[in-house]
């Protein structure tokens, strides 16, 4: 059994969807202050990074609303619009409703071009006409069961202040509108996470407390061949998304590092990881101790640090130890098939959230929308509440985009960062990380007084104004402490040397000049792998007598 398995895998094409996104989710019982939590990076090599605003609305009868594909801005025409819609901040609404999404991508004849609707369109449309988890899933499914579902298979994370749920869809082919889909409900002392496998095995048939489905998602199964046995050993992941090597080694790792850093038992399921084992890990499992934001924040850094795909260990890492691999993720070398690791955190992400939701606050204060852009290690996330009625200038759609630099964008003063650092990795992420958490752990020390001061103030008006105000001002402190981490790195690592500080200042020798700096030596193994290759063309040698 082992062996085949493993040879199925192998034989199978690598491959990773153009969106391979990551979320993770912690019920409220399962973080420190009751939060329900929920992570989400939009990793992309053609996203800008950049906090979308759609202000509550009310609409007059008749009213439309247009669809744009959100990967492609291609226009796809129009719905009716509702009477209201609610105020959204990025992924979350003012009713502190939060949605994240990873592309697993499925069966590709499954994929139905003609509809109208796709995963990013019913993500910001659900979040503009829903209040709850369960309203979103029933917005979501019954759209697509109307206009149609265009995009491939989609894992869904959709949270509220009360509950935590995975949606899986997928479209049924050109032809059949609409999309076979289950949603499964968290268990709030759990924990969970996709990253663009689908992960919803077996699910109960007749809970609809804590799961709901499409009425044909088995039948559609039997009727294209993806699956003949019986309903109760039915699985969705199975079916519509079977397990290649990729999704493994690419996609469910990254679940395996979640689990890994919050359980003590992920070592018994490092064999499926390794395409040794066909059975599953399970959908969401119970952490052995209570997660706060902040660690939400940094699993979101993670690179496999400490475990057996720590990438920071091989050649590829360079003498700076970087975990990053800029080339293609698989390649082919002398007819075999090779993959790097793909991590949590990775450098083509466009935006990151962590999003915060609390029942015992009002919907105003309670729902914050922690947001950083570009690389998770590299960024910073900041608070915006999800009641906020202007963008701040760093974040504005406008201020920057893909193709245009511009210092007053965040993307691109983190990029700017970011890509300076990945070259001298493992020296400049002390400097990084130590002014990361120095401003994140500030705004989560502020964080009580400031909502303590929100919630005295009469009115939802001036506690929407003083949050937003709020909002703004550390998204401009944000940018320009970044900023000047940029200036204060290259100054410190120029031409390959790092110069000598003492209390945060650069050294002069005794008579006011530039003191000479540090050269630090290249890894001793990474000298040893130069040598190993180059032979003796290198080694010096004793010279000939003349």
């Amino acid at each position: 059994m082992k062996k085949t398995f493993i040879s199925l895998l192998l034989a199978a094409t690598v491959a990773l969807p153009s969106e391979a996104c990551t979320n993770l989710l912690v019920g409220k019982k399962a973080s420190v202050d009751g939060s329900t939590l929920v992570t989400y990076s939009a990793d992309s090599y053609s996203h800008y990074g950049e906090l979308y605003h759609y202000p509550a609305a009310r609409y007059a009868p008749g009213a439309m609303r247009d669809i744009y594909d959100w990967e492609t801005e291609q226009y796809l025409g129009q719905i009716p619009q509702t009477a209201e819609t609610y105020n959204v901040i990025g992924n979350m609404n003012e009713h502190q409703l939060c949605i994240g999404e990873t592309t697993f991508g499925g069966r590709h004849e499954l994929e139905d071009t003609t509809g109208l609707l796709d995963y990013g369109s019913l993500i910001y449309i659900a979040l503009q006409r829903s209040k709850t988890a369960r309203e979103a899933i029933r917005v979501m499914t019954e759209l697509v069961a109307q206009y149609g579902y265009r995009s491939g298979g989609e894992s869904f994370s959709i949270v509220d202040k009360n509950e935590v749920w995975i949606m899986e869809m997928t479209g049924k082919g050109v032809g059949n509108r609409g999309a076979v889909w289950v949603a499964v409900r968290i268990p709030d002392d759990c924990i969970a996470a996709h990253a663009n496998q689908s992960r919803i095995h077996q699910f109960p048939l007749n809970d609809k407390e804590n799961c709901l489905y499409s009425d044909d998602v088995i039948t559609f199964a039997k009727q294209r061949g993806y699956y003949n046995g019986p309903d109760k050993e039915f699985s969705f992941s199975k079916a519509y998304n079977p397990l290649d090597w990729g999704g493994l080694r690419f996609c469910e790792a990254r679940v395996w590092s979640f689990y890994n850093r919050y359980t003590d038992h992920a070592q018994q399921w490092l064999p499926y990881i390794l395409g040794e084992d066909p059975n599953p890990m399970p959908l969401y499992v119970k952490p052995n101790r209570k997660l706060s934001v902040k660690n939400v924040m940094d699993m979101m850094r993670d690179h496999y640090e400490g475990t057996v795909f720590d990438p920071t260990k091989d050649l590829a890492a360079g003498p700076f130890h970087s975990p990053y691999r800029f080339n293609p993720l698989s390649f082919e070398v002398d007819g075999k098939k090779y993959g790097f690791e793909r991590p949590i955190s990775t450098q083509q992400t466009g935006f990151v959230f962590v999003g915060q939701m609390r029942n015992t606050l009002p919907d105003e204060v309670g729902g914050v929308f922690w947001f950083g852009v570009d690389d998770a290690r590299f960024t910073v996330f900041t608070p915006m509440y999800g009641c906020i009625t202007e963008i701040p200038e760093s974040y504005r759609r406008g201020t920057g985009d893909f193709t245009h630099f511009s210092w007053k964008s965040a993307f691109w003063v983190h990029n700017w960062v970011a890509n300076m650092a990945y070259a001298r990795y493992d020296q400049m992420i002390v400097d990084a990380q130590a002014l990361q958490d120095q401003l994140e752990n500030g705004y989560l020390e502020a964080q009580s007084s400031i909502e303590q001061l929100a919630t005295t103030l009469s009115g939802k008006e001036k506690v929407v104004a003083f949050l937003t105000d709020y909002s703004g001002k550390v998204a401009q402190t944000a940018l320009d402490e970044w900023k000047h981490l940029g200036e204060y790195l290259i100054v410190k690592y120029m031409d390959g040397v790092v110069k000598k500080e003492a209390n945060g200042k650069f050294l002069d020798n005794p008579y006011g000049g530039p003191l000479y700096p540090n050269r630090p030596r290249m890894d001793e193994n990474y000298l040893r792998e130069i040598v190993k290759q180059t032979g003796d063309w290198l080694e010096e040698k004793e010279m000939k007598d003349k």
